[in-house]
């Protein structure tokens, strides 16, 4: 994940949490996360949506654990139709912060942050939980069917007959013709 701990825009400080005078136990926070969001963070992946995050924030003397929980909808283009549509989402996401001598992030659920740090904003997390619960192929719900799966069906090229079969396709294979000069390791292999 990429690091937003610190985030300057407007809309994203309504998700800045003050850390410096929570004591050690849980705490919770919803949000409700509008088409303004996705607008004010740098990307170009998702266009807008409506979402509401509930957070759990549990800190220690060593870490704060963030869980999030995350349902909504957001607005997507079908890569077949390229026309808009709203897709539900709903996803949660861990996210551990430890407190070191500086900020880094060691992978993409873990990060540690300056011991003395008094804010943290969450709103970077809220996008990249929903950025990664989106599907690989946006295809507007009409558009679907239960053959999606097959869609890509392979191609094999006989180079025989030059033409092309469907790989599904149980008909029998033509039977190879080897080069006569094969032969002699042909027998070696038996």
């Amino acid at each position: 994940m990429q690091s937003f701990l610190q985030n300057d825009v407007k809309e994203q400080n309504r998700y800045s949490i003050d850390i410096y005078g929570l004591e050690n136990k849980s705490y919770e926070y919803d949000y409700e996360v509008e088409p303004v969001f996705f607008q004010e963070m740098p990307q170009d992946l998702i266009e807008g949506g409506n979402f509401k995050v509930h957070l759990v924030l549990e800190k220690s003397s060593t870490m704060i654990q963030l869980r999030f929980s995350i349902v909504g909808e957001v607005e997507l283009i079908c890569d077949r139709s390229l026309e808009p549509y709203e897709e539900q989402v709903e996803t949660q996401g861990l996210m551990i912060l430890k407190f070191g001598d500086q900020d880094e992030e060691l992978t993409e659920e873990i990060a540690i942050i300056n011991r003395n740090r008094t804010r943290i904003n969450v709103a970077g997390y809220i996008f990249e939980f929903i950025a990664l619960a989106l599907p690989m192929k946006k295809i507007h719900p009409d558009l679907r069917t239960q053959d999606d799966d097959t869609e890509f069906e392979a191609l094999v090229y006989s180079s025989e007959s030059g033409e092309t079969a469907d790989a599904d396709e149980s008909a029998p294979a033509p039977e190879e013709k080897i080069d006569p000069r094969w032969e002699p390791l042909k027998k070696l292999k038996k």
